[in-house]
């Protein structure tokens, strides 16, 4: 292992353990049936955590802490494959040490330690809903894709400058009010990762570990195809002027 890729191997370790030690361990805690409050507390437990983690280890490592953002990063061409593959090791092993230390002090698996699961009869409003594996998947996806997108027009793009950190554990605090309830909201293979193989509840493991990348990948396309539209669109008008040159 190089010098130079130890330091990011380390600091995603460190960041994605301290996801699942916190937001899983929040969830794990405050257990199912918690309302509206607390579901706002487990997704602040979640973004808050990526937030500072983000801010003490982004300049290090990027601060993904999630193999779908590391996919999405790779996807636009942002780092190479081998350390991708070095991230999402790193990321994986993070969740699962997390998982298991959650298990330790909470005295067993009998929590759930976090592990996200589909919603069956969901009380909304005057019905019920029961989320199906397809639904779920869709669900997970398309929430992967919000936050990838999030930090490749912030972080990797660097729109938001210092901000980066704050626009992205925004939008994983916003993703798991909406989803929390439906799937759990992983949108994430560590945090998927480790809680199940601490619990050995591998329930739709399939959806929560691709669903998240399918979601990185479209993200990284409209990314790219975003960029090469604001490129043309630049280019116009230099040629325009450019061909005005000679009558001025």
């Amino acid at each position: 292992m190089s010098a130079r890729i130890a330091p990011k191997l380390l600091v995603e370790f460190i960041g994605t353990f301290s996801l699942i030690f916190i937001g899983a361990g929040a969830a794990a805690v405050l257990g199912d049936g918690v309302g509206l409050p607390g579901i706002a507390a487990i997704a602040f437990a979640h973004g808050w955590t990526v937030t500072v983690f983000a801010f003490a280890y982004g300049p290090v490592s990027g601060g993904h802490f999630n193999p779908s953002v590391t996919t999405a990063v790779l996807a636009t061409g942002a780092m190479r494959a081998g350390e991708a593959t070095g991230y999402i090791a790193s990321q994986l092993i993070g969740g699962l040490v997390g998982a298991l230390l959650l298990r330790t002090v909470l005295g067993g698996a009998a929590t759930g330690l976090g592990t996200p699961m589909l919603a069956h009869d969901l009380a909304l409003g005057s019905t019920t809903l029961t989320v199906t594996p397809w639904a779920g998947f869709v669900i997970e996806a398309v929430l992967a894709f919000f936050l990838c997108t999030v930090v490749l027009s912030t972080a990797v793009a660097g729109r938001a400058g210092s901000f980066a950190p704050l626009a992205i554990g925004m939008t994983l605090t916003l993703n798991i009010i909406m989803g929390g309830p439906l799937t759990g909201a992983a949108f994430n293979p560590a945090r998927a990762f480790g809680p199940m193989v601490a619990t050995g509840n591998f329930n739709d493991a399939w959806l929560y570990l691709t669903a998240p990348i399918v979601g990185a990948i479209i993200a990284a396309i409209v990314h790219a195809g975003l960029a090469r539209l604001a490129q043309e669109g630049t280019a116009v008008p230099e040629r325009g002027r450019v061909a005005q040159t000679p009558a001025e």
